[in-house]
């Protein structure tokens, strides 16, 4: 009987110039030609009687074919790496790579004091953190978990939620000196307010706000908007450029070295939720599972127990 899967080399390359967006880059990756890669994936495609890439002269695009072969490819790829991992390890410990893909605000303020005890407790296990406010897309790209805010459009995904982060109104003092403090929300309308462009919708986000037990959805309005990183409001903010709303877990530690002060605590109360998503997939690696349950463990923890030093965001 001849062997099942003599075109596994051919696999690899296909799973690597997908990973690398282009035939030059993959080739570039695995030390041979661009030429050798494309004979590579016709091999592929014949073998498998299917069309799973459309190539161009400057674009590479997966077929629907493609795309679930990809997806199902590197799942294989990675149930090897997790099996060779497993069996390499020392007495039991857990050795692996993690990918993990979260936003500027939890990436920044929220993970490093958890990765910092999570790589204690395992030190075998490499992670890699990738912080951006794109939604990424975690099988075509690589990633194994992703934290992300809001609900889960995504019903392939598993979601468990880590936290509900509670939002507070906050400014500077040296703001609130010349401009004076907002008695109500209505009062808003007179301030510099630093309202956020949802990189999603292209929308200005809405503040949030709790009054008399009414839940209220405000949409500020401002000279000056910040897009992309939602962070930039804060560095605004504590510049004397306005008032912006924002995570507990980031204003504390700013209003305790008094670069920021919270402002219309009376219509606090409200939160926003974060959750840790990851694939359905049986055969996750150990270490995976190890981060899904360090994180389900100590994520909801106080938010000053968990910000060892906090960034430091300066004037100027």
């Amino acid at each position: 009987m001849g062997r099942r899967f003599s075109h596994i080399t051919d696999v690899e390359t296909f799973v690597t110039v997908i990973e690398k967006g282009s035939i030059t880059a993959a080739a570039v990756a695995l030390g041979t030609t661009a030429s050798v890669l494309s004979r590579s994936l016709t091999r592929l495609e014949t073998q498998l009687g299917r069309q799973l890439v459309r190539r161009t002269t400057r674009h590479l695009s997966l077929t629907e074919a493609g795309q679930y072969y990809y997806e199902q490819s590197r799942h294989a790829f990675t149930l090897f790496d997790s099996a060779e991992r497993a069996i390499q390890g020392n007495d039991g410990e857990i050795i692996g790579n993690i990918r993990i893909s979260a936003p500027t605000t939890y990436g920044h303020y929220r993970l490093p004091p958890l990765l910092k005890q999570f790589s204690v407790l395992y030190p075998g296990i490499t992670t890699e953190l990738n912080i951006t406010n794109r939604n990424v897309d975690m099988a075509a790209e690589g990633y194994d978990l992703a934290i992300r805010l809001g609900q889960l459009p995504d019903s392939r995904l598993v979601a468990r939620k880590l936290e509900d982060a509670a939002l507070c109104l906050v400014a500077s003092p040296q703001y609130l000196q010349e401009k004076g403090e907002p008695q109500d929300i209505s009062d808003l309308d007179k301030h510099n307010c630093l309202p956020f462009i949802m990189p999603s919708s292209g929308r200005v986000a809405s503040w949030s706000f709790c009054e008399k037990n009414q839940n209220i959805e405000w949409v500020p309005k401002g000279q000056l908007c910040v897009s992309d990183d939602i962070l930039g409001t804060i560095s605004l903010a504590v510049n004397d450029m306005g008032i912006c709303q924002t995570y507990d877990f980031i204003a504390e530690p700013l209003i305790k070295q008094g670069a920021l002060k919270e402002v219309l605590v009376s219509c606090r109360g409200r939160t926003r939720p974060f959750s840790l998503i990851y694939a359905p997939h049986k055969g996750m690696s150990s270490a995976c599972q190890a981060l899904i349950n360090f994180l389900k463990t100590h994520a909801d923890l106080d938010a000053n127990s968990l910000i060892s030093e906090p960034l430091s965001v300066s004037k100027g």
